[in-house]
């Protein structure tokens, strides 16, 4: 029977579902044309930068480490993706992406190589690395504003540009490219070894090591996709707001984090699925956007609601652990999060 049981990933997903249907009937009784076509596609536009941020810091924290510094990384990329197109108009869009998605692996490569090598806590290597990437931006930035005018149309173009519709709604393109990266993401950690080998190294590093596997390359790794992931996320932000300065992406390192720790990924290390990061944000982004159509609730209120939603998570994850621990012996059978068997490193 214990093989029949809904594996906790499976548990915390269902619970953020159900929260999600919740919060909307809740708001639907609250607020008047509360789902119009138009606040929906607010919500999936916000959703899709908050949700792959939080893929890439899903990566990080499953191998027992946090980025502090991918709202600085998105920042870089976006203003500095924005610059060569405003000079360079004719810049293929592919082009673009990549420049964008390249700057942000080079900035995490570089928190990857000081956590691994120098064994240095992340907590404070990126801690520092934000306020360096950012000090860098604003010496690099001069003062200057991009304008959405000095943008190529395709670009300032992108955040309308729809899918397909069902009457006055829409599946954008931004939030069809954030499920896509979700999507291949989970692939990736479910059925690949390197997936497998991610979860092994937040399980239990030295256990890794020990079975062979290449636990510093592993956490380079976790960090150059980050930052790679808030390189992709920094572009998405600069094609939606279009106007943008050198405080861009400052506070997305928050989001981020809420949406991965809310959406269940420990900050133990070793479980989680950047599904439930994509949950975690939608929760986030739509009681962000709803608590903004109640006139009593002020913009600290909504700041508190995210604090609180992540201390919750903590407690809820802490809780699931510690019954999980308890009946390991029960659940042994069970297919949770991988194993270092699992991996194949050893017979």
């Amino acid at each position: 029977m214990s093989g029949t049981r809904i594996r906790p990933e499976r548990l915390k997903e269902l619970t953020l579902l159900l929260l999600i249907v919740v919060t909307v009937i809740a708001f639907w009784l609250l607020v008047d044309n509360y789902l119009s076509a138009r606040f929906v596609n607010r919500v999936t536009q916000g959703v899709a930068i908050t949700a792959v941020l939080a893929a890439g810091q899903s990566l990080v924290i499953l191998t027992r480490n946090i980025d502090l510094s991918i709202g600085s990384i998105a920042g870089v990329s976006a203003y500095v993706t924005g610059d060569i197109l405003g000079n360079h108009g004719g810049t293929n869009s592919v082009v673009a992406v990549l420049i964008a998605v390249g700057i942000g692996a080079l900035l995490g490569l570089i928190n990857g190589v000081i956590v691994a090598y120098g064994r240095i806590p992340s907590i404070i290597v990126t801690l520092g690395t934000l306020a360096i990437y950012r000090t860098w931006l604003i010496s690099f930035g001069d003062a200057r504003t991009i304008t959405a005018d000095s943008l190529p149309s395709w670009v300032v173009d992108l955040p309308r540009s729809t899918v397909v519709s069902f009457g006055d709604y829409e599946l954008r393109t931004m939030f069809l490219l954030a499920v896509v990266v979700v999507v291949a993401l989970q692939f990736v950690l479910g059925w690949l070894r390197a997936g497998r080998m991610l979860y092994a190294v937040g399980s239990n590093a030295e256990a890794a090591r020990q079975a062979g596997l290449p636990e510093r390359r592993i956490t380079v790794v976790a960090f150059v996709a980050c930052g790679a992931l808030a390189g992709l996320g920094g572009f998405l932000f600069l094609a939606r707001f279009g106007t943008i300065t050198v405080t861009a992406g400052r506070g997305l390192e928050l989001e981020a984090i809420a949406a991965a720790v809310v959406g269940g990924v420990s900050t133990l290390g070793g479980s989680g699925t950047v599904v439930g990061a994509l949950f975690g944000a939608a929760l986030i982004g739509l009681l962000d956007q709803s608590l903004g159509r109640v006139p009593e609730v002020s913009e600290f209120m909504r700041d508190a609601v995210l604090g609180i939603l992540i201390l919750l998570a903590v407690v809820v994850d802490g809780v699931i652990t510690n019954r999980l621990t308890a009946r390991r012996p029960i659940i042994a059978a069970d297919s949770g999060p991988p194993t270092l068997l699992a991996t194949g490193a050893s017979p």
